[in-house]
């Protein structure tokens, strides 16, 4: 697989006063508020713990997972994280979208869609044959955004905790 700095350099133009960009060391801070308003959306607490460890994972350009936020002048916005693997499907690596919240306030404005096209631009970038995500049956919000910009695949996750 290749990793690298790449899919972590691109960005998208300034719109609306906002701007699509790859995470920097310094916006530690305004995205740990991001990631916890994300879970507490999904009614999840993550350990500090994994927190530190995905923030060091997501700025080091020899992981395959990746952050870009959305900037309102100096304020974060809006976050999403992806990650690229492997598929037994395809020649070119998977880029799956783990993770996307936008502040409440800011929802509706286009964000969200330009954080989802930010990813697509990586993954073309990358080589990647798809782009996949998931979201919760209840996110219906979010689901009339995913029906505009991406297909539902029709299958159904199923997990297990190994701890």
């Amino acid at each position: 697989m290749s990793t690298g700095p790449s899919h972590k350099t691109v960005i998208a133009s300034n719109r609306d006063n906002v701007a699509i960009r790859a995470a920097a060391p310094s916006d530690f801070d305004q995205w740990l508020v991001l990631w916890e308003g994300y879970q507490r959306f999904y009614n999840v607490q993550i350990a500090k713990e994994v927190t530190d460890r995905t923030w060091a994972r997501l700025l080091d350009p020899s992981e395959p997972m990746a952050c870009a936020v959305a900037a309102s002048d100096s304020h974060l916005v809006g976050l999403v994280h992806y990650i690229f693997h492997r598929s037994t499907w395809t020649e070119g690596d998977y880029c799956y979208l783990q993770d996307l919240f936008v502040e409440k306030e800011m929802r509706r404005g286009g964000q969200g869609r330009r954080l989802i096209q930010h990813v697509y631009d990586a993954a073309r970038q990358h080589g990647a044959s798809r782009v996949y995500w998931l979201t919760h049956e209840t996110n219906e919000d979010a689901m009339k955004l995913y029906d505009q910009v991406a297909e539902r695949s029709g299958f159904i996750q199923y997990r297990r905790s190994m701890r």
